[in-house]
């Protein structure tokens, strides 16, 4: 899957997916509090991934995911995960796992990501 998307938007997936998992509903201002962005930032964003068919937001203001919008963040959620575990399995303590993991989710090939997904399992 080519990246279509900037990290930014990437991240707004996945945050929403994850928002999405604890909370009935999700709504900018959680996104914004969630990441420490202010509103407006968000309410930007929350226009671009609508608009590109990621994010559908009701009359109410709940955001969900789209199919595409799911599986994009889907696929940017498995990477931090698997990444952040292989990381921490390697000795990095967690934190850095996790900060580590963010940055390269979004930059790595598909074909890399593969490979090193065949070799931990």
């Amino acid at each position: 899957m080519s990246h279509i998307l900037n990290e930014s938007a990437e991240n707004y997936l996945e945050t929403i997916l994850l928002l999405s998992k604890k909370l009935p509903a999700v709504r900018s201002v959680d996104i914004a509090a969630e990441l420490d962005f202010k509103k407006s930032s968000v309410s930007v964003a929350m226009k671009n991934l609508r608009e590109k068919g990621y994010i559908t937001v009701s009359e109410t203001g709940f955001i969900t995911l789209t199919e595409s919008g799911e599986k994009l963040a889907d696929m940017v959620y498995e990477r931090h995960d698997m990444l952040s575990a292989w990381l921490e399995h390697l000795g990095v303590s967690p934190e850095t796992a996790s900060r580590d993991a963010c940055k390269i989710e979004h930059v790595i090939s598909t074909e890399s990501f593969e490979a090193i997904k065949r070799h931990i399992h």
